[in-house]
């Protein structure tokens, strides 16, 4: 994880998340702590993510989810580049799916 991060709020709040069981209760607590904007961005980020990582083409990311190039390309850099944080999530999404 980057060091940057690493401090006790952070930590308070992936400790929090990670304490959530349901649907209903992501929803309830991701209202109670995002505006809706930020909620909406952290949504298109992860379908950019996951369309980037099913090699979709930009311009057809572009169309899905309304996307800029520039969010598209942040997004790319961290499936690159970061801490395969979307990896771990998509495969665990995928072997639920089939499990």
């Amino acid at each position: 994880m980057n060091e940057k991060l690493r401090e006790l709020n952070v930590e308070f709040l992936f400790s929090a998340v990670l304490q959530l069981q349901t649907m209903e209760e992501c929803y309830d607590f991701f209202e109670d702590l995002c505006t809706v904007p930020e909620l909406k961005a952290m949504a298109q980020r992860i379908h950019v993510a996951k369309m980037l990582s099913e090699k979709k083409v930009y311009s057809d990311i572009v169309a899905e989810t309304g996307a800029s190039t520039a969010t598209i390309s942040r997004v790319k850099r961290s499936l690159d580049y970061g801490s395969d944080g979307y990896k771990v999530v998509f495969e665990r999404m995928d072997s639920e799916k089939k499990g």
